[in-house]
């Protein structure tokens, strides 16, 4: 009989002839790839296909540089074989030789025991996990822009259909669990994406399966969508709890009982039909949206321009600040871009600010207007211009901000701490501003920083608040901002 193996390799053996054998060899769904590196990865196979439909199964034969790739559709296969004819794939800059196989499909099972034993143990043979989760658990890192529902849902569709999506906040981090209909549609998105970044630089995607083999969607809104059902409630979501209410129904059986933090792909590797431009991946534009903010339900007692500016410059650098004067629980705060606007909005709306939950949104306003000449003196004290403060946290190109921005949380991050500032003077100094201190530690590696819990959130914004830029010594200013650690 003919060798299964012999069978598979399809029509050829040499690249010379590689036109000629494809002509001879009738189209089929299953490829044969050749000259693969070594130690190719799953991932890097994957990737050459991917941009053309659905793969269906994989088989890697390390041993041989080859592997077997059946797509969901012959017309995907002829697609990406008339493609790869006039663009000659690569792998880590070594070219790579696609061709038609002799079979119709890959029987995954039989021919991964088939490869293992004629290669003598020295090869290895895998097709996709069996038994993998349709449910992907997503962690957005290094989160400088907002990530959204819809944004999940475009980058991730574009690997099978996707039914529901649900987002939140765990561990100071934003996360997402999304279902596909089938579990191989999760494993492309899975194998594609991990270590993608969502924006240029920055939204690094963090992918690995649920314990979950579905999602149990209560309400359509932002925070949570289920796709094939239209007739579902918005809901009434406790503005404080923010994502997190969504979590509830699946407590920690959602999540593996740790999290493997893969390579993933560098942007090279996948085709150009996945980018759209140098400086945005996976097709994604950062939201195009005026600067200015429009902040309502403070609290008119306590709240100053200083105070939002403190406190939205975390986010950004904040340009201009104004309290309405006929109704100074809201406030318009301009940001020195959309992109910071959106930041800011994201993670603070719905906070808690001395005691009122506050409300973000965009304005319609492009600027906010200086008082005219003729403004009253309150009034002109409720407009304040910060567009030349040294207190903005970003005005440096490459600043290592920029890679720093959390959600606000209880534990709080200190640095510019003077060598002769001690623990207890740290604790004291938020102790007697009225924010007693839950623990302290300072960087084993770096005394310059340290990290501070407190009781609360909103008693951590406030202590960020009354004490960022506080003067430790004759030219040392404290600076805080807020942790994705814990203590």
């Amino acid at each position: 009989g003919v060798d299964l193996l012999s069978s598979l390799l399809g029509c050829g053996a040499r690249h010379l002839f590689l036109l000629l054998f494809r002509a001879q060899c009738a189209p089929s769904r299953v490829l044969h790839l050749r000259q693969l590196p070594g130690d190719v990865s799953e991932q890097e196979v994957l990737a050459l296909g991917l941009p053309f439909g659905r793969v269906s199964k994989l088989i890697t034969l390390r041993s041989k540089n080859q592997a077997f790739l059946e797509m969901a559709s012959e017309e995907a296969a002829v697609t990406m074989v008339n493609y790869y004819t006039t663009a000659t794939p690569t792998v880590r800059n070594q070219p790579v030789f696609i061709q038609y196989s002799n079979h119709r499909e890959l029987k995954t099972d039989n021919l991964t025991n088939h490869v293992r034993s004629s290669d003598s143990g020295h090869g290895e043979g895998r097709g996709l996990a069996p038994g993998q989760s349709p449910v992907l658990r997503i962690i957005v890192e290094n989160l400088f822009y907002p990530v959204t529902l819809e944004v999940l849902q475009q980058i991730f569709s574009k690997f099978g259909s996707v039914l529901k999506i649900i987002t939140f906040t765990r561990n100071n981090q934003f996360q997402a669990l999304l279902q596909f209909s089938d579990a191989v549609h999760a494993q492309h998105a899975q194998a594609s994406l991990d270590g993608q970044n969502i924006y240029n630089s920055c939204c690094t995607l963090r992918i690995d399966f649920s314990k979950l083999s579905s999602l149990n969607v209560k309400y359509n809104n932002d925070k949570s969508r289920d796709f094939t059902r239209g007739d579902l409630p918005t809901g009434e979501m406790e503005p404080a709890a923010a994502f997190g209410v969504a979590l509830s129904p699946y407590g920690a059986a959602a999540f593996p009982p740790t999290f493997h933090q893969h390579t993933g792909l560098t942007m090279a590797t996948i085709p150009g039909s996945l980018v759209s431009s140098p400086r945005v991946s996976l097709q994604v534009a950062p939201p195009a949206v005026h600067s200015v903010l429009l902040v309502s339900n403070l609290n008119p007692e306590s709240v100053s321009p200083h105070v939002l500016f403190i406190l939205f410059g975390v986010y950004g650098d904040v340009q201009r600040v104004k309290i309405l004067f006929n109704k100074q629980e809201n406030a318009l705060v301009q940001m020195s871009d959309a992109t910071q606007a959106q930041l800011a909005m994201s993670h603070l709306n719905g906070q808690r600010l001395h005691g009122n939950v506050i409300r973000v949104t965009l304005s319609k306003h492009p600027v906010v207007q200086l008082p005219r000449g003729g403004a009253g003196e309150e009034e002109q004290a409720l407009t304040r211009d910060f567009s030349g403060s040294a207190l903005h946290r970003f005005k440096k190109p490459g600043s290592k901000n920029f890679n720093n921005i959390f959600p606000p949380s209880a534990t709080l991050h200190l640095s510019n701490i003077p060598s002769t500032v001690s623990e207890e003077v740290l604790k004291d100094l938020f102790s007697t501003g009225g924010f007693p201190v839950k623990a302290f530690k300072f960087f084993q590696k770096d005394r310059k920083m340290a990290l501070m819990q407190l009781a609360s959130v909103e008693e951590a914004v406030e202590a960020l608040i009354a004490l960022h830029d506080h003067q430790l010594d004759h030219n040392q200013h404290l600076r805080v901002s807020f942790s994705k650690s814990t203590i």
